[in-house]
């Protein structure tokens, strides 16, 4: 394990590239000792330091919990992160692209909580009762860690790439639909991109929600009424550029957009 002072300079040097915009050098190149235990260390003080700064807790992402995403990054076991109330935006919204290091953009399903769910032995079944509605979204990804050869103890530590999510369509109660075979259709610039299924998380979205709840039990941690969970992508990453128009069509359950400006 890293000392205290360590874990303490990474996540420094991380809240500031998320404030200049320059990545710092990959961490496992510079630490090749450092574990999967360190890089959660690493996330919870860079939390920390945010909410020090004003941020407020909104919910937690879950991060490579399908084939596609995991063959995209070569990492074989599902990672979170943090989200914070200010990573929040509505459909239509214009995304300034120079505020983001690497962007890239995937189509997932968000979980609004109306009840806590608790691990360990949290199931599927606690999350479909504790959800009040599943809505469509858009995550947004970014980098404050150079992204050549990175590895899962990189990626956690750099909040699992979170930069920011776009939520829209239409809100579903969970019981109302089959999740595992909610669509979406991921457009850029008018040109489809990526399709894919929700069954591609997990085999179902809501696995990666329990997965999480029982994850992070260990540290007296749970998971909230009122936070939003985003469950895990189901198409691989699309890099995005400045002027690009992204629209995902998850049929009966609406439409996200958004535009880099």
């Amino acid at each position: 394990m890293l000392s205290d002072e360590t874990i303490t300079q990474i996540a420094d040097e991380l809240v500031a590239a998320g404030q200049n915009r320059t990545p710092v050098a990959r961490l496992t190149a510079r630490y090749p000792e450092m574990t999967i235990e360190d890089s959660y260390r690493v996330q919870n003080l860079w939390r920390k330091r945010s909410e020090e700064n004003g941020r407020r807790l909104a919910g937690r992402k879950i991060g490579l919990t399908s084939r596609a995403m995991q063959m995209a990054t070569g990492i074989t076991e599902p990672d979170y992160g943090i989200i914070f109330d200010d990573m929040i935006h509505e459909t239509g919204v214009e995304i300034t692209w120079a505020d983001y290091t690497h962007p890239r953009v995937e189509v997932e399903l968000a979980f609004k909580l109306g009840k806590d769910i608790s691990g360990p032995g949290a199931t599927i079944f606690d999350v479909l009762d504790a959800t009040d509605y599943v809505v469509p979204a858009l995550e947004i990804l970014d980098s404050r860690i150079e992204m050549e050869g990175r590895t899962i103890v990189d990626t956690i530590s750099d909040n699992a790439a979170m930069g920011s999510m776009v939520i829209g369509g239409n809100p579903v109660r969970p019981n109302d639909i089959d999740l595992r075979w909610v669509s979406a259709i991921l457009f850029k610039n008018q040109i489809v991109e990526e399709t894919g299924v929700g069954a591609g998380v997990l085999n179902h979205p809501a696995s990666g929600v329990h997965w999480l709840a029982n994850k992070i039990a260990p540290h007296g941690d749970g998971l909230k009424a009122g936070e939003i969970i985003l469950a895990g992508s189901f198409t691989r990453p699309m890099w995005v550029h400045e002027g690009d128009t992204v629209l995902a069509d998850y049929g009966q359950l609406g439409t996200v957009t958004c535009r880099f400006v």
